[in-house]
C-alpha cells in the first residue's frame, strides 16, 4: 500500500511538472507568434500610411490645378470686362464730344433765328403800317369802311358758293341715285329670281271630313258632353251644322286647331268617344304636336345648313309652322327670307352664313310665349341675346323694323329681304278695314305739311303722290317735304314692302284769246 501510494504521489507530481512545462512552452510560443503578428501589422500599417499620403498628394495637386484654372478664367473674364469698359468709355467720350458740337451748333442756330425773327418783325411792322395807310386811302375813296366792305364781299361769296354747291350736290346726288338704283335693282331682281317660293293663304278655320252623318251625333254626345269636353280641352270652337260630311274647327290659333283636328281623327278612327277618352287623346296629341314642332325646327335648320342653334330656338322655329303673318305662313316666310338673305349677301360679298341665320330668326319674336306687349322685333332680339347669338345677328333681328339702330350690313339685308318676301304678289292678305285705314293715314300724314294741296295713295298703298302749290313751295322745299314725309311714315306706320313718295310741283300759265 505504501508503495502504491508513493507511486501515485510520483505520478501526480510528474503530471503537475508536465503540465507546468507544457504551460510554459505554450506561453512562449504564443508570445513569439504575437510578436510576429504585431510586426506584420506594423508593416502593413506603414504601407497603408504611405499609400494614403501618396493619394492625398495627388488629390492636392489635382485641386491645385483646378483652382489655378478657375483663377485663370476669372482673370481672363476680368480682363475682357475691363476691355469692354474701356471701349465704352471711349465711345461715351466720342458721343459727348459730338453732343457738345451739336449743342454749340444749335446755340448758334438759335441766335441766327432770333436775329432773323427780329428782322421779320421789323418788316411785318412796316407792312402793317403800309397796309393800314392803304386801307385808309381806299376807305376815303370808296366812302365805306373796311368792315362793311368785308361784310358785302362775304355775303356775295356766300350766295355764289351756295348756288354752285347746290348745283354740284344735285349733280352728285342724281349720279349716285342713278348708279345706286341700277345696282340695287340688279341685285334685288337676281335675288328674287333665284329664290322662288309658293304662297298659300292660312285661314282661321279647318275642315274635318267624316264618312257619314252618324259620327256627328257621337261627337256631340249625350246632352253635348263630348263636344263640350273637346272644346274645353283644345280651346277650339267645333261647328257641327248641316254641312254634308264635314265638321268645321274654328279658332285663331293654328296649333290648337291642329290638336283638335288630330284628336278628332284619332277618336273617330278608334270609335270610343267619351269625355275620359277625349281627355286622354287630347293629351297624347299635344305631346305629338310638340314633338313635331321640334322635328320641324331641326329639319328646317338642317335644310338651310344652319348649325349650333339652341334647342329652344329650334323649338320656336318649329312653332312658326303653325303661325301666319297677314295670311302668309311664318315658317315659309322665314325660310324664304333666309334664302334671300344668303343670295343677297353672296352678291355683296358678305358673310352668307350669318345673313341666312339672321333671316331665319328675324321673326322669332312672333312665336314667343311671354312679353307680348313688346314689338316682335325687340322681343326676338332679346330672345336671341338670351340664347347667346352673335351681336350682329341680334342687331339684325331687332332692327328689321327700325326699332333699334342698324349696326352692321346684315341688318339692312334682313330688312330688305323681309320686305321682298312680304311684297310678292299673293304672299300676304290684309283685312279690308286695316287696308283702308292705312291708305287714309298715308294721305292724312301728307296733308299736315304746309303748301300741300292734294294727296293720293295709289298702287295699293305702295306709292303716295303729293301735289304742292307752286306759289307756296320751292323746288328745294319739295325735296325736303319728300324726305321728311318718308321718315315720318317709317316712324309712325307699319306696312309691308316699301312706299314711294312723289312730290309734284308745277306752274300753269293760263290766258284766254277773245
Amino acid at each position: 500500500m505504501g508503495i502504491i501510494m508513493w507511486i501515485a504521489i510520483g505520478m501526480i507530481a510528474g503530471g503537475v511538472v508536465a503540465i507546468v512545462l507544457a504551460t510554459t512552452l505554450l506561453r512562449k510560443a504564443i508570445e513569439k507568434k504575437s510578436i510576429h503578428l504585431l510586426q506584420d501589422a506594423e508593416e502593413k500599417a506603414e504601407v497603408i500610411r504611405k499609400e494614403k499620403i501618396l493619394q492625398a498628394k495627388e488629390k492636392f495637386l489635382q485641386l491645385k490645378s483646378e483652382h489655378e484654372k478657375v483663377i485663370n478664367e476669372r482673370n481672363n473674364n476680368v480682363a475682357k470686362a475691363e476691355n469692354r469698359i474701356k471701349q465704352r468709355e471711349q465711345q461715351l467720350s466720342q458721343k459727348l464730344e459730338e453732343t457738345q458740337k451739336k449743342q454749340k451748333e444749335i446755340t448758334d442756330l438759335q441766335l441766327s433765328l432770333e436775329q432773323q425773327k427780329e428782322i421779320l418783325n421789323k418788316k411785318q411792322q412796316d407792312i402793317d403800317r403800309e397796309h393800314k395807310i392803304t386801307i385808309e386811302k381806299l376807305e376815303a375813296i370808296s366812302g365805306i369802311s373796311a368792315e362793311e366792305a368785308k361784310a358785302q364781299l362775304a355775303e356775295s361769296l356766300k350766295d355764289e358758293a351756295r348756288a354752285e354747291a347746290m348745283v354740284h350736290i344735285n349733280e352728285i346726288v342724281e349720279d349716285a341715285k342713278l348708279k345706286a338704283n341700277t345696282e340695287a335693282k340688279k341685285i334685288v331682281i337676281e335675288t328674287i329670281q333665284r329664290t322662288a317660293a309658293e304662297h298659300a293663304i292660312e285661314n282661321t278655320v279647318s275642315v274635318f271630313n267624316i264618312e257619314n252623318e252618324e259620327i256627328k251625333g257621337r261627337i256631340i254626345g249625350r246632352e253635348g258632353r263630348n263636344i263640350r269636353a273637346l272644346e274645353a280641352l283644345t280651346g277650339i270652337e267645333i261647328i257641327i251644322d248641316d254641312s254634308p260630311d264635314a265638321i268645321i274647327l274654328s279658332g285663331f290659333d293654328p296649333v290648337r286647331r291642329e290638336v283638335a283636328r288630330l284628336s278628332l281623327h284619332k277618336l273617330v278612327t278608334d270609335g270610343r268617344i267619351h269625355p275620359a277618352r277625349i281627355e286622354e287623346v287630347v293629351a297624347k296629341t299635344k305631346k305629338q304636336i310638340e314633338q313635331e314642332i321640334i322635328e320641324t325646327g331641326k329639319r328646317t335648320a338642317i335644310d338651310l345648313g344652319i348649325h349650333n342653334l339652341h334647342h329652344e330656338l329650334i323649338r320656336l322655329i318649329g312653332k312658326m309652322r303653325y303661325r301666319s303673318s297677314y295670311g302668309q305662313n311664318l315658317l315659309q316666310h322665314s325660310r324664304e327670307v333666309a334664302n334671300l338673305c344668303a343670295t343677297m349677301a353672296a352678291e355683296l360679298g358678305l358673310n352668307v352664313k350669318k345673313a341666312k341665320r339672321a333671316g331665319l330668326l328675324h321673326d322669332i319674336g312672333k312665336v314667343a310665349e311671354n312679353e307680348a306687349e313688346l314689338p316682335h322685333a325687340i322681343l326676338g332680339m332679346k330672345i336671341a341675346q338670351q340664347f347667346k347669338e352673335q351681336p350682329d345677328i341680334c342687331n339684325a333681328i331687332g332692327a328689321h323694323h327700325d326699332e333699334v339702330e342698324m349696326e352692321s350690313l346684315i341688318a339692312p339685308i334682313v330688312q330688305v329681304c323681309d320686305a321682298i318676301s312680304g311684297a310678292r304678289p299673293g304672299a300676304r292678305r290684309e283685312v279690308v278695314e286695316a287696308y283702308i285705314q292705312r291708305l287714309n293715314k298715308l294721305e292724312e300724314l301728307a296733308l299736315t305739311y304746309p303748301g300741300v294741296v292734294k294727296t293720293y295713295a295709289i298702287q295699293a298703298g305702295r306709292e303716295l303722290r303729293v301735289i304742292v302749290g307752286a306759289d307756296k313751295v320751292s323746288d328745294e322745299e319739295s325735296n325736303q317735304i319728300s324726305y321728311d314725309l318718308s321718315k315720318k311714315i317709317q316712324e309712325e306706320m307699319t306696312y309691308p314692302g316699301q312706299i314711294k313718295i312723289t312730290v309734284i310741283r308745277e306752274t300753269r300759265a293760263i290766258s284766254y284769246a277773245k
